[in-house]
Parts: structure tokens; sequence; C-alpha cells
């Protein structure tokens, strides 16, 4: 009588679903080179609007990477949070020049239209698999710790998480770049004011965590940005 053979648990299996898996990292790395690709195709667009713009945003994913590191983030939220520090901006383009560029302050019905930008960028990024979250957190970019921001004027830990990052990084960024009509910040001015708005403008506990990095590291991470501290200041 032949003696039969068992065959061993998965043994088969394996074998026949290697093509799948083969198939599904395929695909993976495929939707990763789009997402990619769709990142910087936005980056170069803002780059085309404003090029400040495109580099002030490729600064704030150095920055906002390194924050949400160290608050613990998960990978999906990381991922995020690249994207947002990144493509904060890119409603901008549905915000006319004269506006963008105008060197005195914004009248009242010009400042309505600037703070539509997130609701454009939203509108914008939300209608791309997989952009959806990303797209939530630059909307509420500029929503404030205290409630008193915009568009939905969220506060505490209603804003996700991403946002209140961004929103400290943006505004540290903004304060220390120069711009054609005002000269950016001394660095120990923007920090002084970063720390007066903490628990009001901006979650307390991202104020205190980019500025355990933020002096000491200022010129490594203005030169992995393509620019330096006194070109900043």
């Amino acid at each position: 009588m032949a003696e039969s053979r068992i065959p061993v648990l998965g043994e088969g299996a394996l074998s026949l679903r290697a093509p799948e898996f083969i198939r599904i990292k395929q695909l993976e790395e495929q939707t990763s080179a789009l997402r990619s690709s769709v990142i910087c195709a936005f980056n170069q667009l803002l780059d085309l609007k404003d090029l400040n713009t495109g580099v002030h945003s490729t600064r704030l994913a150095e920055w906002g990477m390194r924050v949400g590191q160290e608050l613990g983030l998960e990978e999906s939220a990381l991922q995020n949070l690249e994207v947002a520090a990144l493509l904060h901006d890119i409603g901008k383009v549905g915000i006319p020049d004269a506006i963008l560029r105008k060197p005195g302050k914004l009248e009242p019905e010009e400042y309505a239209l600037m703070k539509k930008h997130p609701e454009y960028g939203w509108a914008v990024l939300r209608m791309l698999p997989g952009f959806e979250r990303a797209a939530l957190d630059i909307l509420h970019h500029h929503e404030t710790f205290d409630g008193k921001g915009y568009p939905a004027g969220l506060k505490d830990t209603e804003i996700p998480v991403v946002s209140r990052i961004v929103c400290v990084i943006d505004a540290f960024d903004a304060m220390v770049s120069s711009r054609p009509y005002r000269k950016g910040l001394p660095h120990e001015e923007a920090v002084r004011r970063l720390k007066e708005a903490s628990g009001t403008q901006f979650d307390p506990v991202v104020v205190e965590c980019f500025l355990t990095f933020a002096q000491a590291e200022m010129a490594t991470v203005f030169a992995a940005a393509g620019t330096s501290v006194s070109s900043a200041l």
C-alpha cells in the first residue's frame, strides 16, 4: 500500500499565492509612485505660482515630520503630515495675485477671500484617492487652539493633530521669512511670539515640541530646504 503524503500546511498555498503577492506588491509600488508624483506636481505648481511659497512648504515638511516623530504619530499620520505640510498652501492658486502680492494690509473683503484658501485646497485634494485625510488636515490648518480660527472654529483636540502641527510651523516660518513688503523677524522674537500665543492660537504641546529643536537645529533644517538662516532673517 503506497504511503500517502500529508501536505505541509501552507506549502501549496504559498506557491499558488506567490503571483498574487507579487501583483499586490507591484500595485503598492505603483500607488506609492503615483502619490509621490502628484505631490511633486502640486509642489511645482506652488513654485510656479510663487517660488517663496514652494520653498516655504519644503521647510514645513522638514519641521513637521520632526515634530510628528517626536510626538509619536503613527506612520499613516506622518504620511498625511508630510502631504499637509507640503501642500497646505495649494488653495492659494485660487487667490488672485493682486491679493497674494499686495504690499500693504488687506482690505476686509480681500482678507475674507484669502481665508478661503484652506477650503480651496481641501476641495482639490479630497477628489484624489488616498489624499482625503490630508485634505481635511489642510482644511483645518488655520484653526486656533482657542476656537477663534477658521474655517470651522474648531478648538483644542477638535482640531486634527496634523493641522495643529502645521499651524505652529506655518506661523513660525511666516514670522522669520522675509517678504517683498516686510523683513522677517529675528529668530528670538519669533520664538517669543510663539510662546506668547501658546495655549490660545497654538497647541502648547506642539509649540513645546517644536521649540526643543527649532533653535539648535535651525541652520540644519534651513540647509535641508535649500536656503539658510541668514536668508530668512
